[in-house]
Protein backbone atom coordinates (compact mmCIF):
# COMPACT_ATOMS: atom_id res chain seq x y z
CA UNK A 1 0.00 0.00 0.00
CA UNK A 2 2.90 2.38 0.51
CA UNK A 3 4.42 3.50 -3.05
CA UNK A 4 7.45 4.04 -2.02
CA UNK A 5 7.77 -0.38 -0.93
CA UNK A 6 7.35 -2.56 -4.37
CA UNK A 7 5.48 -5.22 -2.14
CA UNK A 8 6.13 -9.12 -1.20
CA UNK A 9 6.18 -11.64 -4.91
CA UNK A 10 3.04 -13.47 -5.54
CA UNK A 11 3.70 -16.66 -3.83
CA UNK A 12 4.84 -15.21 -0.59
CA UNK A 13 1.79 -13.58 -0.42
CA UNK A 14 -0.66 -16.91 -1.00
CA UNK A 15 2.04 -18.65 1.14
CA UNK A 16 0.91 -16.16 3.46
CA UNK A 17 -2.92 -16.59 3.32
CA UNK A 18 -2.25 -20.21 3.41
CA UNK A 19 -0.09 -20.33 5.95
CA UNK A 20 -2.76 -18.24 8.31
CA UNK A 21 -5.57 -19.95 7.40
CA UNK A 22 -3.83 -23.65 8.03
CA UNK A 23 -3.30 -21.97 11.40
CA UNK A 24 -6.61 -21.42 12.24
CA UNK A 25 -7.92 -24.50 10.78
CA UNK A 26 -5.45 -26.64 12.95
CA UNK A 27 -6.14 -24.43 16.70
CA UNK A 28 -9.75 -24.96 15.75
CA UNK A 29 -9.48 -28.43 15.57
CA UNK A 30 -7.35 -28.99 18.56
CA UNK A 31 -9.95 -26.83 20.43
CA UNK A 32 -13.29 -27.56 19.32
CA UNK A 33 -13.17 -30.21 16.94
CA UNK A 34 -14.36 -28.02 13.83
CA UNK A 35 -13.62 -24.68 12.86
CA UNK A 36 -14.72 -21.81 14.50
CA UNK A 37 -13.76 -18.31 15.19
CA UNK A 38 -10.12 -18.47 15.63
CA UNK A 39 -10.15 -20.03 11.81
CA UNK A 40 -12.63 -16.88 10.51
CA UNK A 41 -10.52 -14.46 12.10
CA UNK A 42 -7.28 -16.28 11.03
CA UNK A 43 -8.58 -16.58 7.30
CA UNK A 44 -9.45 -13.37 6.99
CA UNK A 45 -6.85 -11.39 8.30
CA UNK A 46 -3.98 -13.52 6.17
CA UNK A 47 -6.28 -13.45 2.88
CA UNK A 48 -6.62 -9.71 3.38
CA UNK A 49 -2.83 -8.78 4.58
CA UNK A 50 -1.90 -10.97 1.04
CA UNK A 51 -3.62 -8.77 -0.93
CA UNK A 52 -2.28 -5.35 0.91
CA UNK A 53 1.29 -6.63 0.97
CA UNK A 54 1.43 -8.21 -2.65
CA UNK A 55 3.05 -6.29 -5.77
CA UNK A 56 0.35 -4.19 -7.31
CA UNK A 57 1.23 -6.05 -10.55
CA UNK A 58 0.36 -9.71 -8.84
CA UNK A 59 -2.75 -8.76 -7.38
CA UNK A 60 -4.63 -11.11 -9.39
CA UNK A 61 -3.58 -14.21 -7.35
CA UNK A 62 -4.38 -13.03 -3.79
CA UNK A 63 -8.13 -11.43 -5.22
CA UNK A 64 -9.44 -14.78 -6.24
CA UNK A 65 -7.64 -16.61 -3.43
CA UNK A 66 -10.26 -17.24 -0.55
CA UNK A 67 -12.47 -19.71 -2.27
CA UNK A 68 -9.95 -21.32 -3.63
CA UNK A 69 -7.77 -21.43 -0.18
CA UNK A 70 -10.64 -22.54 1.15
CA UNK A 71 -11.76 -25.52 -0.81
CA UNK A 72 -8.16 -26.39 -0.21
CA UNK A 73 -7.00 -26.00 2.60
CA UNK A 74 -10.13 -26.99 5.26
CA UNK A 75 -10.78 -30.72 3.35
CA UNK A 76 -6.79 -30.90 3.75
CA UNK A 77 -6.12 -29.88 7.00
CA UNK A 78 -9.22 -31.65 8.06
CA UNK A 79 -8.56 -35.18 5.88
CA UNK A 80 -5.23 -34.96 7.61
CA UNK A 81 -6.36 -34.87 11.46
CA UNK A 82 -8.99 -37.10 10.83
CA UNK A 83 -9.07 -41.00 10.79
CA UNK A 84 -12.76 -41.70 9.72
CA UNK A 85 -13.71 -43.64 7.02
CA UNK A 86 -16.97 -43.62 4.29
CA UNK A 87 -19.39 -41.34 4.80
CA UNK A 88 -18.10 -39.95 7.93
CA UNK A 89 -14.99 -38.52 6.00
CA UNK A 90 -17.64 -36.99 3.71
CA UNK A 91 -19.83 -35.19 6.55
CA UNK A 92 -16.24 -33.84 8.32
CA UNK A 93 -14.95 -32.47 5.52
CA UNK A 94 -18.58 -31.44 4.28
CA UNK A 95 -20.07 -29.95 7.56
CA UNK A 96 -16.91 -27.41 7.76
CA UNK A 97 -16.95 -25.88 4.23
CA UNK A 98 -20.35 -25.41 4.07
CA UNK A 99 -20.35 -23.71 7.56
CA UNK A 100 -17.46 -21.66 6.68
CA UNK A 101 -19.40 -20.52 3.34
CA UNK A 102 -20.35 -16.97 4.68
CA UNK A 103 -17.24 -16.12 6.00
CA UNK A 104 -15.50 -16.81 2.47
CA UNK A 105 -18.22 -14.79 0.94
CA UNK A 106 -17.12 -11.89 3.38
CA UNK A 107 -13.73 -12.16 3.01
CA UNK A 108 -13.72 -12.55 -0.76
CA UNK A 109 -16.07 -9.68 -0.85
CA UNK A 110 -13.36 -7.55 1.43
CA UNK A 111 -10.38 -8.50 -0.65
CA UNK A 112 -11.60 -7.59 -3.97
CA UNK A 113 -12.76 -4.26 -2.44
CA UNK A 114 -9.24 -3.72 -1.34
CA UNK A 115 -7.58 -5.42 -4.43
CA UNK A 116 -9.97 -3.09 -6.61
CA UNK A 117 -9.19 0.08 -4.76
CA UNK A 118 -5.36 -0.81 -4.91
CA UNK A 119 -5.83 -0.88 -8.54
CA UNK A 120 -7.48 2.53 -8.85
CA UNK A 121 -5.03 4.55 -6.51
CA UNK A 122 -1.84 2.89 -7.77
CA UNK A 123 -2.70 3.44 -11.33
CA UNK A 124 0.37 4.85 -13.55
CA UNK A 125 -0.20 8.96 -13.90
CA UNK A 126 -0.68 9.48 -17.40
CA UNK A 127 2.51 10.78 -19.70
CA UNK A 128 4.23 9.13 -17.30
CA UNK A 129 7.51 7.27 -19.05
CA UNK A 130 6.89 3.67 -19.24
CA UNK A 131 5.80 0.93 -21.60
CA UNK A 132 2.37 2.17 -22.11
CA UNK A 133 2.82 5.81 -22.85
CA UNK A 134 2.15 7.23 -26.50
CA UNK A 135 3.98 10.63 -25.64
CA UNK A 136 7.17 9.01 -24.40
CA UNK A 137 7.64 6.71 -27.53
CA UNK A 138 6.52 10.11 -29.54
CA UNK A 139 9.34 11.95 -28.21
CA UNK A 140 11.65 9.44 -28.57
CA UNK A 141 11.22 9.46 -32.51
CA UNK A 142 13.19 11.25 -35.47
CA UNK A 143 11.67 12.03 -38.44
CA UNK A 144 13.07 9.57 -41.10
CA UNK A 145 13.59 12.47 -43.63
CA UNK A 146 15.96 15.78 -42.53
CA UNK A 147 14.01 19.02 -42.32
CA UNK A 148 14.38 21.64 -44.97
CA UNK A 149 15.24 24.85 -44.29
Amino acid sequence: MLPSVLGIPPLAALGLAFGFTALGVFVDLERIGTVGTVFRALYFCGCVLAVTWVRRRNLFGPMVAPPLLLAVAVPAIVLMGDRASGTDTLLTVAAPLVNSFPTMAVTTGVVLVVGVARLAAQREPRGATGRGSDAARAAGRRPATPRRS
